[in-house]
Order: structure tokens, then sequence, then C-alpha cells
């Protein structure tokens, strides 16, 4: 329908940002090739970058040149409006957004920031460009400390601002308050047509998504970072000017508060670092030192020295006054590396503003061809439709905790971390993580640890197990959480970012055991090439399959793929095309082939194959024309662990692709591993594929 759409907002203020984030993630999930255009930017803050850009090319990496992302400057656009040329500033507007369709599926429109004095002028400027853009519009207009009535007035005057322009509002976002659901539905009558209803949404304030980090502070003031390089992501909520003899500061001392103290008071910095070890006062978010003063070399030497949690210091060369007044003019804008703010806006977003609504009125129809991107918001968005019990087995594990912030943040799952609880709770408030949602067990001391053991002990007594062996088995947390998923106290389990593969998976084997269908344990890579996705089996567990094993797995396989929502189409991998080899390694694909056809006969299926049969058409063409497989395969079944492995390691490095797993497949309940040098987004993309599986398996047991 559209291949553009302009977000405006209708004054300053608004957190039309957050918003654009949200917005573009949405088009992400259905368009494979979304260039990001801002007609008019505020001067750059800093790295002579506008932040709104930085972070659209960074976050979602998109392959613009930055010069091509905007077409003017606020001052440059002034300049030339008042010389009389308003209509030559449109065209050029024009001339460079229509320069971006040549290259890219649909464009999003950011409009400017209203760090003018002329917000009118601004807005009608906003409306003039979209309406000659030919696109839709998403008004976002703040709600902060406004009524329902104030919104709908407000509103009123911004329609009818609007008319002379014909734009078609496809949405309205009220930021930064959350109404209730009488006064949305009040609204949403009073701005319908005849013709269409009103999609108006309410996104409540959260502050942190304003509030600046130590980061902000280090850019915004240029100071230099002297200890706690790895805590500049620290929230800042509050300013305490630390001028006073030391111990009248401490009552002022406040959560995430950033103490600005002169770089000779050593006597403050002590106070303040010190404050992190005791439960007495709370956890400030960092210490900002004044005049350019550095701390002597003995007091260096004493912080340098110091185990506890890293404290952020950073040295200006301000004096404190004016140093404060600086920072009461900082601007905190959403950085691409800041994930906890990005997932809380995401998170926010997801939850109050109905995508799909949206995107019905401004794509026509989905892009055939899935990218990375896509498929990772459609897992997520998966996940999120049928929230699933997941256990986390290495709770105290940075990484995994991390990935829990997010994970409850986006609203993914339900999560329980397994550890020592104080020590998770010490370590989650050090890294400034926010895992509150999160059950925390302590499996040793557990109300069910007497249950999980006298069950465990039941099913393993035949193998030889007492039942003081089965009480220490339990303790360790891999088990713990593996029964936990046996007897229905969580719905998938994953671990392995500190544990091995087969610590991980042994549990699972030994209790969960396989479907009745299936008589081994495979693994799948999703692989995200950059315009499709593809399953590659088994490229992590099993080293020589038999024949019948090698058709459980294409089974496995293909059934993994349609919970993806990954059509399949199933090549059995082999050195030989049809009948064109012969040898004992092509026999057993060809009788793993016949085994599977007869399991599965209305599964699309075909093999032997090579590799070049199976994803290129025109290869499949001369060697296999009539396949229903060859040339368009989705899903790859290798004959053994020695080709699966090394061939998804290639495709990996060689194509960039980024491969999702492994993915286990063929246990009555999901328990999926970790790579030990696994990223929070490698533990993050397999929870929700956990629990993707998870919703799957309950759905088909009519659950």
């Amino acid at each position: 329908m559209y291949n553009g759409l302009y977000i405006t907002a209708t004054g300053p203020m608004t957190g039309k940002s957050a918003i654009a984030l949200g917005a573009m993630q949405l088009l992400s999930r259905s368009m494979r090739n979304v260039a990001f255009f801002r007609p008019i930017i505020n001067e750059p803050l800093w790295d002579d970058r506008d932040p709104d850009i930085h972070l659209m090319l960074e976050y979602f990496k998109l392959k613009m040149d930055y010069a091509d992302t905007f077409a003017y400057t606020q001052r440059e656009a002034r300049q030339i409006i008042n010389q009389g040329s308003r209509n030559l500033l449109i065209e050029n507007i024009i001339q460079k957004y229509k320069k971006l369709l040549e290259t890219f599926e649909f464009v999003l429109c950011v409009g400017t920031d209203f760090l003018a004095k002329d917000p009118v002028f601004e807005f009608d400027l906003n409306a003039e460009i979209a309406a000659n853009l030919g696109t839709p519009v998403i008004l976002v207009t703040s709600g902060q400390k406004a009524t329902a009535e104030d919104i709908r007035e407000s509103l009123q005057i911004t329609m009818d601002s609007l008319a002379p322009f014909s734009l078609d509002v496809v949405a309205t976002i009220i930021n930064r308050r959350n109404l209730t659901q009488t006064e949305l539905d009040e609204l949403r009558t009073h701005f319908s047509t005849d013709e269409r209803k009103a999609l108006i949404y309410s996104v409540p304030n959260e502050p942190t998504i304003g509030q600046p980090t130590m980061g902000d502070v280090k850019k915004g003031l240029g100071a230099e970072v002297l200890f706690g390089e790895n805590r500049l992501d620290a929230l800042v909520d509050d300013y305490l000017i630390a001028a006073m003899h030391v111990n009248n500061v401490l009552p002022y001392i406040a959560k995430d508060q950033l103490v600005v103290t002169p770089g000779d008071r050593a006597d403050v910095l002590i106070a303040a670092i010190a404050s992190r070890l005791t439960s007495s006062t709370p956890d400030i978010a960092g210490v900002l030192l004044t005049g350019g003063i550095r701390p002597d070399e003995e007091v260096c030497k004493f912080i340098e020295g110091w185990t506890a949690s890293p404290l952020p210091i950073l040295l200006t060369k301000g004096h404190t006054y004016n140093t404060m007044l600086a920072l009461q003019e900082l601007i905190a804008p959403i950085e691409p590396g800041n994930v906890r703010k990005i997932n809380t806006v995401l998170g926010l977003f997801e939850q109050h503003v109905n995508g799909k609504e949206i995107a019905s009125r401004i794509v026509s129809k989905r892009s055939a061809r899935i990218t990375p991107m896509m498929f990772e918001f459609e897992l997520i968005e998966r996940a999120k439709a049928n929230k699933m019990r997941i256990v986390l087995a290495e709770g105290t594990e940075e990484r995994i905790l991390r990935a829990t912030d997010i994970l409850l943040r986006r609203d993914v799952a339900h999560i329980t971390l397994l550890g020592d609880v104080d020590k998770i709770r010490t370590k989650a408030n050090t890294l400034g993580l926010d895992i509150e949602k999160a059950t925390l067990i302590d499996p040793v001391n557990s109300a069910k640890f007497d249950e999980y053991a006298n069950t465990y002990y039941e099913l393993r007594k035949k193998k030889g197990i007492s039942p003081e062996q089965a009480r220490d088995t339990m303790t360790d947390a891999t088990y713990y959480a593996t029964m936990m998923v046996k007897v229905d106290d969580a719905d998938g389990m994953v671990s392995g970012a500190v544990n091995t593969t087969a610590h991980t998976i042994r549990p699972a084997f030994e209790f969960v055991k396989t479907k009745p269908s299936f008589s081994v344990v495979s693994s799948v890579f999703l692989m995200c090439l950059k315009d499709r996705v593809l399953v590659f089996g088994d490229c992590a567990v099993n080293p020589n399959p038999t024949a019948q094993q090698l058709a459980e797995i294409a089974i496995a396989s293909a059934h993994t793929a349609e919970v993806f929502g990954i059509e399949p189409r199933v090549a059995m991998l082999s050195y030989s095309t049809g009948t064109s080899g012969k040898g004992a390694d092509v026999d057993i694909v060809v009788e793993a082939t016949r085994i599977a056809k007869e399991m599965a006969p209305e599964l699309a299926l075909e093999g032997p194959l090579q590799y070049d049969a199976a994803i290129d058409p025109s290869v499949a063409k001369t060697k296999m024309p009539d396949s229903k497989v060859a040339g368009k395969a989705t899903v790859f079944i290798f004959p053994d662990l020695n080709t699966g492995n090394n061939t998804y390691k290639a495709v990996q490095r060689a194509a960039g692709a980024v491969a999702i797993g492994p993915v286990l497949q063929g246990l009555n309940k999901p328990v999926n591993d970790l790579s030990r040098g696994c990223t929070v987004p490698d533990i993050v993309n397999t929870v929700a594929i956990t629990a993707v599986q998870a919703a799957a398996e309950k759905m088909a047991a009519g659950q």
C-alpha cells in the first residue's frame, strides 16, 4: 500500500525517538530492506551524528551511508525558508527520499525534534513534508501530567491543523501516559470516522528511558573516566553536590545518585566508594570529580586495589557550579549499546501498541524472503504469544543475568534462576540489572528438594542409584532444573553457558527421555542467511547415525522447522545426487530416505542430494529437474556429525550467517544447550526458542 511512514511529534519532549525505535522493529518484522530517513535534523550534539540516526544505523545494522539519512540540519532549513525558498527545501527532501526507494523496500521517516522556539511552524513543516512524500503518519504526543480531557482537546486541535494536508493518520500514540481502557475507547470513538476506526494507543511513562547513564555524562561533559570503565551503563536518577563534611554528606546519599564533588575531596570520594559495601546506604550511580583535579597517587592506588564492584569515577575540567549547570542541560539519547534502555522501550511498545493493526494499514503483504533480523523478531513474538516457564540452571553467571534482564523487560517468558539466591541478587544489583520478576531458587535449600531427590531415586534405582546418591545428584543445578521440567514445574530448561554440552543434556537423557516415536535425540541449527532461514541437522549430537536414526532426525528437523514458521522441504545430503553415485555412504542415505518417506509420506523429502543441487535452482534443473525439493530445500540433513558440524561453521563464517542453536529435538520436553562462548543475545534467542518449543509441545498435547 505505502512505501514509507512518517513519525512526527506534536511538540517537544514527546519521547518520539522511543516510538521510532519500536516502529522500526515493527517494520523490520515484515520487510527485509527498510531505510531510515530524517528530512531535517537538529545540530548534532557530539560525534557529528544525529542520535536517532546513529541508533537506527547501529542497532538495526542498516546498510546506509550517514549522508543519505537526512537532507538538512535545522539551521540550514531555516536559512533556506527565510530566503523564500521553501519549495526548494521540499523538492530536495523529496529527491533524497525517492533516491532511497531505488534501493530500499520501505523508508521510515522521523520528523524534527522541536528544539527551536516555534513548535507550530515545525508541526506544519512536518505535515507538509509528509504530504509531499505521500506517506501516512503516526502522531506522537505527550500525555505527561495531562488528563484524558486535556489530551482529547489537544488531539482535536492537532487533527484540525492536519486537515488541510489530507494526511492519512494511521495511528496516534500518547506517550508517557497510561490511560485506562475506557479512556482509550472514548478517544477512539471520538476520532473515528464512518470509513475507519481511529487507532489510538497509550504508552506509560518509564523514567529510566530518559535518565542519563554515566556514559552520557562522560560524553556530555567531555569527562575523563578514571575508574569503572565497564560500568558506564549505570543510570543516573539525581545529582548531589557533596561540598559539606563527609559525615554531613552521607545522609543525603540516594539510590542511583551521581555524587558531584571537587577532585581534592578524597574523603567524599572514599566515602562514596565505601557506601557500595554496606546495605545501610543506597547504591549510587557514580562520582564526578570537578575542577580537573586528579586524586592523589596514594588515593588512586587505594581505589585500584579495591576488590568490590567497580564504581564509575569521572573527572571534568569545569568547576562545580558550571558542571551542575551542564548536567541540568544534559540530553540522554538512547545509545545503540544501551541494551537495558532499548529493551525497556521495545517491551513497552510491544505491550501497549498493537503492531498488527498498524502494519495492516501500511504494509500490503509480507516479504517472501526472511532476513535474520526478521526471524529473530518473529522468534521473540512467538515466545511472547504463549509465555512459558523457562528455568536457567546457571543463575549466577553474568551473561545469564544480563539475558534475564532483557527477557523480563521484553516479557518473553517467566524466568526461574537457580543458584545461591543472595549471590544472584548481589551480582544483579552490582551489574545494575533488574531481575525482580524472576523466580530465584537455591536447589539445596528449596522446598521441593526432597521430592525431586525421591523422584530421581525412583526413576534411576534400577540403574543402581541409592537414595544418598540421588540427593547428591539433585544438588547439581542442571539436574534440579531438568527435574523441574520433568515434573512440570517448568516448561523448558536452558544451560551450558558454564557447563559442558554433555553435562547439560545428560539429565535429559536419563529421565526426560525421547518421544515415543523417536529412538534418538538430535539437534539442528537455525541458519539465518541474508535473505532466508535454513535448518541444518544434525550438527551437534550424533557422530554416525544409522539409516533409521537419520530418518528420525529428518522428520524431527522438519517438525522443528514448522514450529518456527519455516516450510519444511527436506534434503537428505550425500556426495551423490539421485543414482549418480555408489558406495556405503550413499547407500545409508538412500535407505534413510526410504524409511523417512514411509514414516512421513506427506513430507516433501528427497535424497540423496548434493548440497548445490539442494539449494541452487539452476543446478537442480540439471541434476534433478522434476524434484519438489531440489533447488528449494529449507531443511538439510547431513549424513554424519563430521560433515554437519564443519558445514554449518563454514556457512556461518563464509556467508556471514547467524547460527542459532543447537536446538535439541526428539526429547519429551524441551531442554537446550548453550555454547560456553555464547553471547547475551545467544542466550536470549535460545530461551525464546525453548519457549516456542514448549508452547508447541503443549499445543500438540492439547494443554
